[in-house]
């Protein structure tokens, strides 16, 4: 009889997926298909890459705003001559390589400063339509490719003028490190700018002068192989963004010169911003790669191979042993029982049942033998009449296979592969840790430049004498920077004249007194990070912004680089990556003494530090990067440090421990799957079956049994149906011939 379900399925489904289970394991747990570079040293010049796409497209836009937002307020008083706006301009943002106001009647040159704008590629298509005043990338003679930015000048009473400014489209001013190089590449493949190339004239010898002229062409051919990948919609490419980078991002192995490979990540402009504004930057085609010669990884042991072979082994002996014990234990004595029921069934009553030896197997050919014998069979076998019983049953040998197959499962996911704090870091996985926090301190630190500059520009607008003029402009202005929660003016006596947003948490001293961005707060549930401008004209008066946490916290949101915190010269948090409490120390001393050791001026300032910290069996790269450069946030006294567990790294042994325990995993799995399946439809339905075959043999016939499954032991319950029918027909026979000769007497 063809049977569907029953024991039979899960026990061949337990064989297949241990065969498999073990095929997986000497694939996995062996050297085969390891890479010449760690994927981890992959994934960190992708995420590299991301982070110099996302710098140089807050700077495209940053310089678009500021421009526009001059514009409007220039627009919005009296007219200015085109010098004095040019004067104010360089004054308050020190963004752009040159600056040109024209007559927009007569293309008549009003005013110019910096480097020669050229002006031939204006036109009416660059002034009307659909693209009016949009950004355009123009090549000037020397080659150089400049990103020109527009905006009109439309003074009450005037003729309209246009402002133009120009900047190169060079790679972001962020600390590369060493022997890395990033470009700025066009739609195409054109590279339009470099950094990180020494000098073949710097160099000192022929050999470094080769090895110099083969990055250059990696970087050229990389280049245009990136240009092509980015063309891509980011939601069908082959590799999208990583983590949720709204661009297309993606890495790219070159030629190997001198023992060392090249390597490098790309990344395209993408249209998101921490303020989640449309981006100018994004559409001008842009893409970001990151080069970096890395060392060659050194091929696994050979030995490194038998582990995988020896664990699949291993797992095949052993589930085949858990197999054999299912089929010797389950599986045969039921079929047996199904072959003794269907002959009792047919009226086969010569010979006794095999009654197997224990369980409910055992109870069931017990009651079987019984009922035999009621049906009138020959009484050759009294100790199969015996009632047995049995406390586990079919439960023991699932035990004992979940047993066997656990004395791999275990071993395997909690012993086999694993690390400890002597796993070799790569360097370059430390540099760019120290690399890529540098350049997150350098974001912050330009985000709270621009804050300020912005307050700069919004004070020269303010009337004081005007209160209700002062309100307006100050609303308008939280509306267009989302960075500020609040924005309110003080007077001498520290007195709110106007403001706009939330309520002032906290009080500004003088704007005389450095520093003009600091943090308040203390003691509450958030901090205060205050940006201050004094109003010009106008002794103690001082305009303050409020800036938003959160919008801090978005700028130290990136893939790849762990927890990230700005904290205070004090080492207290004040902005986080994640959830954090005010004013709360590192977590770790050895974070802490970083901060402090980042923080000691050596040389020109304060630099960057990288550190492997080792505790117990982990191991955590971390790394502190102060505040440097310029602007007025430069000397708060701010660091970015950031930290990570090396298990999140893809190195080979990281990876053959995750494999490990992905391969107990999928053993325990393989248990529950199997072994529950036998449970369900065999163990359960087994013990039900032994009740009921022992309730008729001992006389109950008014129980009708209903088979409830298309299997072995539904089988069985036909089998008994058909038995309790065959003993109550018996037994009415018996009751009619019994009561047929009292009739006969009392007719007489």
């Amino acid at each position: 009889m063809p049977l569907l379900g029953g024991v039979r399925p899960p026990i061949a489904l337990l064989c297949v997926l241990v065969l498999a289970l073990a095929g997986l394991t000497a694939q996995v747990l062996g050297p085969a298909g390891e890479q010449a570079v760690p994927q981890a040293v992959l994934s960190s010049q992708r995420h590299f890459a991301e982070d110099g796409a996302i710098a140089l497209r807050a700077s495209i836009d940053e310089r678009v705003t500021d421009l526009n937002r001059t514009a409007a307020a220039l627009n919005a008083g009296p007219p200015v001559k085109p010098e004095r706006v040019l004067s104010d301009l360089g004054k308050t943002y020190q963004k752009w390589t040159g600056t040109t106001v024209l007559d927009l009647e007569s293309g008549k040159v009003l005013a110019a400063r910096g480097e020669t704008i050229p002006l031939g590629w204006l036109d009416k298509d660059v002034l009307t339509g659909d693209t009016a005043l949009k950004p355009r990338m123009v090549r000037l003679e020397t080659g150089d490719v400049r990103l020109m930015t527009m905006a009109v000048l439309d003074f009450e009473d005037g003729p309209q003028q246009l402002l133009l400014a120009s900047n190169s489209l060079s790679v972001p001013a962020i600390n590369l490190g060493q022997f890395r190089s990033m470009a700025v590449v066009a739609t195409g493949g054109e590279v339009l700018a470099t950094a990180g190339f020494e000098q073949s004239e710097s160099l000192n010898s022929d050999q470094e002068r080769k090895e110099l002229g083969f990055l250059q062409k990696q970087m050229s051919g990389l280049s245009a192989q990136a240009a092509r990948e980015t063309e891509q919609d980011p939601v069908s490419a082959r590799e999208p963004g990583a983590r949720g980078y709204p661009g297309v991002s993606g890495t790219l192995v070159g030629g190997s010169y001198n023992g060392r490979i090249a390597t490098a990540g790309y990344a395209s402009l993408s249209s998101a911003d921490p303020e989640e504004k449309k981006s100018v930057g994004a559409g001008l085609g842009l893409t970001v790669v990151a080069l970096l010669p890395v060392v060659q990884q050194q091929a696994a042991a050979p030995d490194r191979e038998l582990y995988g072979l020896l664990a699949a082994g291993a797992l095949v002996v052993l589930g085949l042993l858990a197999a054999a014990v299912l089929w010797a234990t389950v599986q045969r004595p039921l079929l047996r029982l199904f072959l003794e029921s269907r002959r009792l069934a047919r009226g086969d009553l010569t010979r006794p049942v095999d009654v197997p030896r224990w369980g409910e197997a055992a109870r069931i050919g017990s009651a079987l033998e019984r009922l035999r014998a009621q049906l009138g069979g020959p009484a050759d076998d009294p100790g199969g009449r015996q009632r047995v019983k049995g406390r586990f049953g079919v439960r023991g040998p699932l035990a004992l296979t979940a047993v066997l197959l656990l004395l791999w499962c275990v071993p395997v996911g909690l012993l086999l592969n694993r690390t400890d704090d002597s796993v070799s870091i790569p360097a370059s996985m430390v540099a760019d840790q120290r690399d890529r926090t540098d350049l997150v301190a350098d974001r912050v630190r330009r985000a709270l430049n621009e804050a300020q500059a912005d307050l700069v520009s919004t004070s020269r607008l303010i009337d004081p004498d005007d209160a209700e003029a002062g309100r307006a402009l100050l609303e308008e202005t939280l509306r267009e920077h989302t960075r500020y929660q609040a924005l309110y003016l003080l007077d001498e006596d520290g007195e709110v004249v106007a403001r706009a947003g939330k309520e002032p948490r906290a009080g500004f001293a003088d704007a005389d007194e450095l520093p003009l961005v600091r943090v308040a707060g203390k003691g509450e549930k958030k901090p205060v990070v205050q940006a201050g401008a004094p109003l010009p004209d106008h002794k103690g008066m001082t305009l303050v912004g409020e800036v938003r946490v959160e919008f801090l916290n978005s700028l130290l949101k990136r893939p790849g680089l762990g927890e990230v915190r700005v904290v205070d010269a004090k080492a207290q948090t004040i902005a986080a990556s994640d959830g954090f409490l005010a004013f709360e120390d590192l977590p770790r001393d050895a974070l802490t003494d970083l901060v402090r050791a980042g923080s000691v001026h050596v040389g020109a300032g304060p630099v960057e530090n990288g550190l492997l910290i080792r505790e117990g069996r982990g191991t955590t790269v971390a790394a502190a990067a102060p505040f440097s450069g310029g602007g007025v946030a430069a000397d708060i006294g701010w660091t970015v440090v950031s930290w990570q567990n090396a298990k999140d790294f893809q190195i080979t042994p990281y990876q053959r421990e995750d494999r490990s325990v992905l391969a107990g995993l999928l053993g325990l799995a393989l248990i529950v799957v199997c072994l529950g399946w036998v449970y369900l439809v065999v163990a359960r339905p087994m013990r039900a079956l032994a009740a009921a075959a022992e309730k008729l043999a001992d006389g109950d016939l008014k129980s009708v049994l209903y088979p409830r499954y298309q299997d072995e032991v539904g089988a069985v319950v036909r089998s008994l149906e058909l038995l309790r029918q065959q003993l109550q027909a018996r037994k009415q026979t018996q009751a009619r011939r019994l009561a047929e000769p009292e009739a006969g007497v009392r007719g007489r």
